[in-house]
């Protein structure tokens, strides 16, 4: 056995990359000795990716090599600057094409084949390999040696050539492709060992979402399907794509209370822990002030939750519970509620994901509400997608044992109304809000249409929302017509005076 594998003979079987949501998608990391391609359009990110793999290299001990052909050694370090990196443990080595190398009489006087551009390239390449013995190397990028090398035969050839001799010596090599050449030339694909691909999307509003996949990777299970990612300071960070099957622990089944003695009447005894509710209603029917009945008796429990909102303002929110003696600012110091405010232009489904299991996994939440699904629709690329991400979510909420709350703004104040997404066939609960009017007045009546485990009231009862929370009254017996919006007295009004008593 060699030195070098003495050395080496303790270490991880897989060359982590440095970024966690990465090496969970790779389970693992890079297979060590062996050859990768990480390709993408220019700006999808391999640069910082690079980077991040051989820093975590340099962090763990090992030597590292970045041989660029494509950026300068003043351009990848103003890139680690920017991003508050210090590469000096990473060697660098720029590499300039042999042409440039000649001065300027000898440019006039002597053509440079691309055969004696290529061999020379691949010399300087093992002579810098040879001086520092690197664990893990960088090649950036193959655009240039496909150049070079100017056919399909030539060009796998050489990439042979180099992926024998980095293996020869146990070295785990990650080469860049900007795919601005012969986009539909696979011939690194059936040579490397595994391929990442990474991609950018453009909304037409709001900021540009990146996600990568891994195409292929011999001998290994890995995750599949696209992975959301952001390019922060600081690095890239990879969000995962939720699978709910992997996330199972028995829970506790009891019913929970809402706080209100007649709105867990009317859901039969309360929800039921580690299901979704759905509330459905047109725009000021008090969907999102329903919620904070529920927040607010969870943290009575000495529960924590957790709280998304996309479509209101957080400052308005606070204040709105304030005048319902729900205070999520004392909430929210004494850590029993994590309230944040969502952007759909800017986040992505799976960062969405990534904070509610942050949420759920290391703040120890309960109780999670998203408010709005129309909010969450307008980051999402279509309705079917949608429809998948809060599948495995709400799956892997139930799993948690999480109470899940839903709300959904329907189209329309009265009258036939439509939802933008219909998910009610998701929801272990569907609880529907409604205007009507009756006496010359705008009224609220709620009802639940759906519950999974168990019975609940059938009645339609109104609803008003005040400094005591949410009141019911009594059921609507006297109308028809109620959940369309358009209901008809047929019995005694004089239950309407009682409601308001």
């Amino acid at each position: 056995m060699s030195r070098r594998h003495i050395l080496h003979e303790d270490r991880p079987a897989d060359a982590a990359t440095g970024i966690s949501g990465l090496d969970d998608v790779l389970n693992g990391g890079l297979a060590r000795g062996r050859v990768f391609l990480l390709e993408g359009s220019p700006g999808t990110g391999k640069t910082t990716i690079a980077a991040q793999f051989l820093m975590a290299g340099s962090a763990a001990g090992e030597r590292t090599l970045y041989i660029t052909l494509s950026e300068t050694e003043d351009e990848l370090r103003g890139t680690a600057d920017s991003h508050g990196w210090a590469l000096d443990d990473v060697e660098i080595f720029e590499l300039v094409p042999p042409e440039s190398l000649l001065d300027e009489e000898q440019q006039q006087s002597l053509l440079y084949s691309s055969d004696l551009e290529l061999g020379e390239t691949t010399r300087r390449i093992f002579k810098a390999f040879e001086r520092v013995k690197p664990d893990r190397v960088v090649l950036d990028s193959l655009s240039e040696i496909r150049l070079l090398a100017q056919s399909s035969l030539r060009y796998r050839r050489q990439i042979l050539a180099l992926k024998h001799y980095f293996a020869r010596l146990d070295t785990t090599v990650l080469m860049l492709d900007d795919l601005t050449t012969e986009t539909l030339d696979k011939t690194v694909h059936s040579v490397a060992h595994g391929v990442i691909r990474l991609e950018e999307l453009s909304p037409e509003y709001g900021s540009e979402r990146r996600r990568l996949r891994v195409i292929k990777y011999r001998g290994r299970r890995f995750r599949g399907g696209f992975h959301d990612f952001a390019i922060e300071h600081g690095g890239v960070r990879v969000f995962p794509r939720l699978v709910s099957a992997e996330h199972k622990k028995s829970i506790s089944r009891e019913p929970v209370s809402s706080g209100s003695v007649e709105l867990d009447a009317l859901l039969g005894g309360g929800i039921e822990r580690g299901s979704s509710v759905l509330i459905l209603g047109p725009a000021g029917t008090g969907k999102s002030l329903l919620t904070l009945s529920f927040v607010q008796s969870a943290v009575a429990r000495g529960e924590r939750t957790a709280m998304f909102v996309f479509d209101e303002e957080i400052g308005l929110l606070i204040d709105r519970a304030r005048g319902l003696g729900v205070n999520l600012e004392e909430m929210v110091e004494n850590k029993t509620l994590v309230l944040e405010q969502v952007d759909a232009a800017e986040l992505t489904p799976g960062e969405l994901s990534h904070r509610v299991r942050e949420c759920v996994e290391v703040h120890g939440a309960q109780t999670v509400i998203i408010d709005s699904l129309n909010g969450y629709q307008a980051s999402m690329p279509g309705e079917s997608a949608l429809v998948l991400h809060l599948h495995e979510m709400l799956q892997y909420l139930n799993r948690q044992g999480v109470s899940t709350f839903l709300t959904v703004a329907q189209h329309g104040l009265v009258g036939t109304m439509s939802a933008p997404v219909d998910v009610t066939y998701l929801a272990d609960t569907v609880m529907l809000l409604r205007y009507f009017e009756a006496a010359g007045r705008i009224r609220r009546a709620i009802s639940v249409i759906k519950k999974r485990s168990g019975a609940h009231e059938d009645t339609i009862r109104e609803y008003q929302i005040g400094g005591r929370g949410v009141t019911l009254g009594a059921p609507l017996t006297g109308f028809q017509g109620v959940l369309k919006g358009t209901p008809v007295l047929s019995g005694d009004a004089d239950l309407l005076k009682r409601s308001d008593a």
